[in-house]
């Protein structure tokens, strides 16, 4: 085998194991929108592993097609997603406990409550 085929084979198995890491991280984000109990343990479980396991797709299709367009394209959506995603599900999540939506049983501490009881006075 030539040093070429090694390269491109370990590049083509690098970018598998990234792409499957992502898609368990994908797959764990959504049993967690399945299990959890309320809104905010599910948005708080689909913003972090979501979002870590879609910018793991995107990254595994950045190693197998390098820097082409499609490529550069991939790791751009990616970025874009590790800085909104979490933004996103804290406007949400705020504007769920402003709305008055409860918190499971289960929750013994409401921090946030007690933040956005000092600053509506």
């Amino acid at each position: 085998m030539s040093t070429d085929s090694i390269f491109y084979t370990f590049v083509n198995f690098l970018g598998d194991m990234v792409m499957l890491i992502g898609l368990v991280f994908v797959f764990l984000g959504m049993l967690g929108l399945i299990r959890l109990p309320d809104v905010y343990n599910r948005l708080h479980t689909t913003a972090k592993i979501g979002t870590v396991g879609a910018f793991g797709v995107m990254l595994s299709i950045l190693i197998r097609a390098g820097f082409t367009p499609i490529g550069v394209k991939a790791i751009a959506v990616g970025l874009f997603l590790l800085l909104t995603a979490p933004i996103a599900a804290h406007m949400i999540t705020r504007a769920a406990h402003r709305h008055g939506v409860g918190l499971c049983k289960e929750s013994v501490v409401d921090e946030y409550g007690k933040a956005c009881g000092r600053c509506n006075k």
